[in-house]
């Protein structure tokens, strides 16, 4: 399997590049700005983009998604991001960015497979309204991919539109925190984390 982080873009988001091997069609998570460099760990493995997940629908998580020409998923609750820049907040930072590609609306435990790869989307709301994680189910079992809900020592914020601090708390507490300990947390900015670290030493003391 193929799993390489790219930090793109001023809010140094991490994006995912994930595919079965080299050669094959690829997942892109989050594919924030900076297309140029994702393409280029596309080019060294020789791999074809097949779709692109936003794990939710803030721009600097979506500001790339037109350049692979493919389907773009998001859950149907951070629907109206992708085409609204006053959602998304590019608007206020003079970009107004809104998705012109295809896009299909994905709904809480909906599996997403392509080649040996499967994900199973995990909705968690409280960063925005439509936030997910993406568990794997193939070929492991033992990483998610987090988003903005938890970071290595941190959790996202809730006090933006859409936010709540309540909703993030609890998606955190009965959805992650069950997860195995050993349950490696892919973020959507900083570090690589896992569930038990951050059950054990979350730094922001909201959980």
């Amino acid at each position: 399997m193929i799993l390489e982080t790219i930090n793109v873009g001023p809010m140094q988001v991490n994006c995912y590049v994930l595919a079965c091997a080299s050669g094959g069609e690829a997942i892109i998570i989050d594919p924030g700005d900076q297309y140029s460099k994702i393409k280029a760990v596309l080019d060294r493995h020789k791999l074809k983009p097949a779709l692109v997940i936003n794990t939710h629908g803030h721009y600097d998580h979506i500001g790339s998604d037109d350049e692979f020409g493919v389907l773009v998923y998001v859950h149907k609750n951070d629907l109206p991001m992708l085409i609204d820049a006053r959602k998304n907040l590019s608007a206020s930072f003079s970009l107004a960015y809104k998705v012109g590609s295809k896009i299909k609306t994905l709904e809480d435990k909906e599996i997403i497979k392509l080649d040996c790869l499967e994900l199973e989307v995990m909705h968690l709301p409280g960063h925005t309204c439509g936030g997910i994680g993406l568990l794997m189910k193939k070929p492991q079992t033992d990483i998610i991919f987090t988003g903005d809900t938890l970071f290595h020592q941190g959790v996202g914020r809730w006090d933006l539109p859409g936010g709540s601090r309540q909703e993030l708390e609890k998606a955190i507490r009965e959805k992650l925190f069950i997860l195995p300990a050993q349950t490696k947390v892919y973020p959507g900015h900083g570090a690589l984390t896992t569930i038990g670290q951050e059950k054990s030493s979350n730094a922001l003391g909201l959980l």
